[in-house]
């Protein structure tokens, strides 16, 4: 699976059209639905490449954007949902100056 290929388990005359909100390779358990003895097994059948993960985000990207942005009658929500995205990731990087000025008890 090279760069802008489709992923090696999408079969068309199968899956019809691309969704690229969709997982086409194995169907495995849910983690919600998991035992607490599962989960190690679970996370070892997990791959864990770098091809998987910036996938995996690609996938959550698409599936944000089908929800939110490409409805016929979207509302502000995506909106309001980058604004707070953006205002929690500026908090993160001037953190360190934010924590500086503490209010101080002097006495």
């Amino acid at each position: 699976m090279g760069f802008g290929d489709y992923p090696k388990e999408y079969n068309p005359a199968v899956h019809g059209p691309y969704d690229p909100a969709r997982f086409y390779g194995k169907v495995d358990t849910p983690f919600a639905q998991l035992k607490l003895n599962e989960v190690g097994s679970w996370f070892s059948r997990r791959n864990k490449s770098p091809q998987a993960f910036s996938g995996a985000c690609s996938r959550a990207f698409w599936r944000w954007q089908h929800k939110y942005m490409l409805p016929k009658r979207n509302t502000m929500a995506p909106f309001y949902q980058l604004v707070v995205a953006g205002m929690g990731f500026f908090y993160v990087i001037n953190y360190g100056r934010i924590q500086q000025h503490k209010n101080a008890k002097y006495h």
